[in-house]
């Protein structure tokens, strides 16, 4: 029925449209769209008295509708043309990835190490200023006054927050690696209260040491970092308990380690050894290598363990290089040779309770008892991880029973 009378007044149509705009092709694509609306609305509301003037006018409206976007179309492509920006966007540099070029970015030589690790971690890590002051065994307070500072001497010194050069990343890849390797660890074990593991963050930080890698090959503590991180990474499906309870390495089942990701870091490891310049991650990936070159905790080689944090205390000197080294000569000569050198740090690691755990275990396996437990209290006391709590609550309670 549509399509009959359509036909019959086309000719009509076109022809009163024409006369009215002047233009026949306006004419013929006006009643051509009349015609797609009469197919939709007249089988629902059936065919008007005079379907003639109905297509007329219709036609005539769709028409009207095209004469004026036709007459805008000019001042359209002039807009258009004005906003369109033909400057080049700003070069990237030699870092593609934006988390990585920002992390490089921020890490401005004319800043203090530590302010330029603290600042990119809250900035761009995400970390909150109370577990990038745990990260440096500071108060929070003052880890707040480090950053607020380092935002105030980029503002008053005018310093330039350009994207860096393939020159300028040698002076600034140690800041890079510290913030990725303190987002890993702060994945790996986290501070925020009520949250044992971040999955998010150690994944991320694996992505940009792999990214660093590509970039930065010919640096060893680059390759060094990524090293560690895999071997850290692949014992994860063995540190938490199916009750959230953290495992401690000898206890860990080692058949649930990644092996891909171990022969991986240990293939790194081995590059690293054959370079012969050693440096910080460099010997913490070759440590951790050595676990997980042990295919059950007796056989864990301490002696070269030790060695290795010999090295590392020599290079880099910290109190917790030398906790861990304190752990690793227990292992070797006794817990009472390594309760004197652990008990030597007690006014540099007060705050840290890997250093009360450490004393509450080497106290425990010489049977003092009463100081294990006063020291697991004090571990207790300083940490808000689940996993940990948990663990560390069930040794105390142990001795309780014992």
């Amino acid at each position: 029925m549509v399509e009959r009378v359509y036909r019959e007044e086309f000719g009509r149509v076109v022809a009163s449209l024409t006369r009215r705009f002047g233009s026949i092709d306006v004419a013929e694509d006006a009643a051509g769209e009349a015609l797609l609306v009469a197919l939709e609305k007249w089988p629902v509301d059936g065919v008007p008295p005079n379907p003639g003037a109905w297509l007329t006018t219709t036609a005539a409206r769709k028409a009207i509708d095209k004469i004026r976007r036709e007459s805008h179309r000019d001042a359209k492509h002039q807009a258009a043309l004005m906003i369109e920006d033909d400057t080049p966007h700003e070069p990237t540099g030699p870092v593609e990835d934006d988390r990585l070029r920002m992390v490089f970015t921020c890490c401005h030589p004319a800043l203090a190490p530590e302010a330029r690790v603290a600042l990119t971690l809250r900035l761009l890590g995400g970390l909150t200023v109370a577990e990038i002051a745990q990260a440096f065994l500071v108060p929070e307070t003052t880890m707040a006054q480090r950053i607020t500072r380092a935002k105030k001497k980029i503002a008053g010194a005018g310093i330039p927050y350009r994207v860096p050069s393939l020159e300028d990343l040698p002076e600034r890849v140690a800041g890079v690696l510290a913030v990725v390797y303190l987002v890993f660890n702060e994945g790996y074990l986290s501070s925020a209260e009520g949250t044992s593991v971040r999955d998010d963050l150690t994944t991320e930080a694996i992505r940009l040491g792999r990214i660093l890698r590509a970039l930065l090959p010919q640096v060893p503590e680059v390759t060094g970092l990524l090293a560690l991180m895999l071997l850290t990474e692949a014992r994860r499906p063995a540190r938490i308990s199916a009750d959230g309870t953290l495992v401690p390495l000898p206890e860990q089942d080692r058949g649930a380690w990644s092996r891909p990701l171990i022969q991986e870091g240990h293939a790194l490891v081995r590059e690293c050894l054959a370079t012969n310049r050693p440096g910080r991650y460099q010997l913490m990936a070759a440590i951790n290598a050595v676990h997980t070159d042990a295919r059950a905790a007796a056989d864990t080689d301490w002696s070269q363990i030790a060695a290795l944090y010999g090295q590392l205390a020599a290079i880099d000197p910290s109190p917790i290089v030398e906790l861990n080294r304190a752990v690793a000569v227990a292992e070797l000569d006794g817990p009472e040779v390594g309760l004197a050198l652990v008990d030597r740090l007690n006014g540099s690691l007060s705050g840290y309770h890997p250093f009360h755990a450490t004393r509450a275990d080497l106290l425990r396996r010489l049977g003092r008892s009463a100081e294990s437990r006063s020291a697991y209290d004090a571990a207790l006391a300083l940490i808000d991880n689940p996993a940990e709590t948990a663990y560390l609550t069930r040794r105390r309670d142990q001795l309780a029973l014992g």
